[in-house]
């Protein structure tokens, strides 16, 4: 058997052994079992069941890649024999847990483990449950890459929005008894059951929202054809007035909770595009950026907090001395790491971001910065007579300071610097070459990225009301440039995407919070395998990524696909040149 016949195969046999791997990992530190307790169909499906699954699932669309251009019955066994090798693993878990006690070496691998594993059916029959969901599980990641290209993203992300929203039924059910909603409050709770979603609900749901996309999907795709130029304008002008209306009324319409939930993504979204400016634009790996972050806090801190019995300035006098000082700081660092690259330059700035946080505990600077007590009674914006004190006041500056952020880097990110940050992101010595001086521009990378991670700090700090070192460790930076590379390097909206996936969503999921780093590297890894240009990666950036994956799959599949017109997929080599 040739090479080429006997490769395949061997990818789809790996794919399941991988997904068995991680649905393996998924139960062993526990998260299977705990998420079993919240149903997403109610009394069918619970979210610890799509734990389990979404490996065998996920790793079977990708063994239906890798026999793309085959015939679909083929494309689909090899999804079946991704799905039931990881099935295989998952049985041979409960098999040996009935055998041997395995709890003296992985205290998760419990009764409640197993009852989930098995779905409820008891050992010895219960074992080939996970046989048979896996074979399912992996069929239906196949069947799903063997739909119409249009149709695809529509039935994926339905399915993905019934689980989100099954997930967070408590939540939902909490906002829609607010008093704003009225009589319709009863029709939006017709969905769910006492814990999850009615299967009736579910469908329905899984109905309309496939419905939705694929309607929109093609009105996208017909639009070029169908409408002027001015058409087009006023739809956009009229989607981005209902979007900013909306972003209006969401603190009044979803309550307390969900506003500081909010707050929180707004303020990463703020330094993530301070951060992207940084690492996607110019391509300098920044680890320390959580330092900016705490100087804009402290500045605040230290000039508006009575307590220090230094100065008692306002929050709006104090801002422009807090940002100068973040800018400044960004200067400072951008200076001794300007000839550095690489590696290098992210211990350096890890180093940066330790300093500033070993100054703020130190003791020779704690009659100013408070030391491990902090700085308390720091200001709240006030505008006129209004004081912007709670989660649903706040945000509306946080809101305010993402607009304009998000303005100043969108008009640069096309500007002439914008382009110099990107000619040294892709080769530092040719752009220098070109008549580029390396030293301003980096320096104004760092200067713009510090600016609005400074600015981020100022809101953080007015918003509680005190600044503790606490709230400045390295995990920040770690998170920021996390959401940057789950929403796409060097691009805008993918930071405000990455920012929803992981802060957002962790926010809503607090009782689960022990596992949250184990979603961050589980996110980042299926990202670099499934995804490896972003959630809503930049146009080039996307090119650069699939021109490989463009040539191998069908030609005009491949465009249609990643919604690249068929103009562009063919220019992609000269783009990405």
């Amino acid at each position: 058997m040739s090479e080429k016949s006997v490769s395949p195969w061997r990818q789809v046999i790996s794919a399941g052994l991988l997904g068995g791997v991680a649905a393996l990992l998924l139960s062993l530190v526990g998260m299977v079992a705990a998420f079993s307790k919240r149903d997403i169909i109610y009394q069918i499906l619970s979210m610890g069941h799509v734990l389990l699954l979404a490996p065998l699932l996920l790793l079977g669309y990708n063994a239906a890649r890798r026999l793309a251009g085959r015939p679909a019955l083929l494309i689909l066994l090899g999804g079946v024999v991704s799905g039931l090798v990881g099935g295989v693993m998952i049985a041979a878990l409960v098999v040996i847990g009935q055998v041997v006690n395995l709890r003296g070496v992985l205290i998760n691998a419990s009764p409640d483990l197993y009852n989930v594993l098995t779905f409820g059916r008891a050992y010895p029959p219960g074992a080939l449950v996970p046989v048979l969901a896996g074979l399912v599980a992996g069929g239906l990641g196949a069947g799903a890459f063997l739909l119409p290209p249009r149709l695809r993203p529509a039935v994926m992300q339905a399915a993905a929005w019934v689980i989100l929203i099954g997930l967070l039924r408590d939540l939902l059910i909490t906002v829609i008894s607010l008093p704003v909603w009225g009589l319709i409050a009863d029709i939006l709770r017709w969905p769910f059951a006492q814990s999850g979603l009615t299967p009736v609900g579910a469908v329905v749901l899984l109905v309309l929202i496939g419905g939705l996309v694929f309607w929109r999907s093609s009105r996208l795709a017909a639009a070029p054809a169908s409408r002027s130029p001015a058409q087009q304008r006023a739809i956009r002008w009229a989607t981005l007035a209902g979007v900013a209306v909306l972003l209006i009324l969401l603190p009044r319409l979803l309550g307390i909770f969900f506003s500081e939930t909010l707050d929180n993504v707004g303020l990463f979204i703020l330094m993530g595009l301070g951060l992207n400016i940084v690492v996607g634009f110019a391509g300098l790996l920044d680890l320390g950026y959580v330092a900016f972050y705490a100087i804009g806090a402290y500045t605040m801190g230290v000039l508006t907090s009575p307590e220090l019995h230094f100065f008692s300035l306002t929050y709006w006098q104090a801002l422009p001395i807090a940002l100068a000082m973040a800018v400044f700081a960004g200067i400072v660092l951008g200076l001794p790491v300007l000839k550095m690259r690489g590696d290098y330059l992210a211990i350096v700035t890890l180093g940066f971001g330790e300093i500033i946080r070993l100054l703020v505990l130190s003791d020779w600077l704690r009659p100013f910065l408070g030391g491990t007590q902090g700085i308390q009674h720091i200001a709240h914006p006030v505008i006129g007579s209004f004081e912007l004190a709670t989660q649903q006041d706040i945000y509306y500056w946080i809101l305010a300071g993402c607009a304009v952020a998000g303005f100043i880097a969108w008009r640069l990110k096309d500007s002439r610097l914008g382009r110099a940050w990107m000619a040294i992101r892709e080769d530092e010595d040719v752009a220098q070459a070109l008549g580029i001086n390396p030293v301003t521009t980096k320096l104004l990378a760092f200067a713009t990225g510090a600016l609005f991670s400074g600015l981020s700090g100022t809101i953080f700090a007015a918003k509680l009301g005190s600044a503790y070192p606490s709230s400045f460790n390295f995990l920040v930076s770690i998170n920021v440039l996390s959401l940057i590379i789950i929403g796409g390097m060097g691009s805008i909206p993918g930071v405000l995407v990455g920012a929803l996936a992981l802060v957002g969503l962790p926010e809503l999921l607090r009782e689960f919070a022990e596992f949250r780093l184990l979603v961050y590297g589980a996110t980042l890894v299926a990202m670099m395998l499934m995804r490896p240009e972003g959630l809503w990666p930049e146009a080039r950036r996307r090119l650069e990524l699939r021109e490989e994956e463009a040539e191998r799959l069908p030609e005009v599949e491949a465009p249609v696909k990643e919604g690249i017109p068929q103009a562009e997929a063919t220019r992609a080599p000269d783009v990405a040149a």
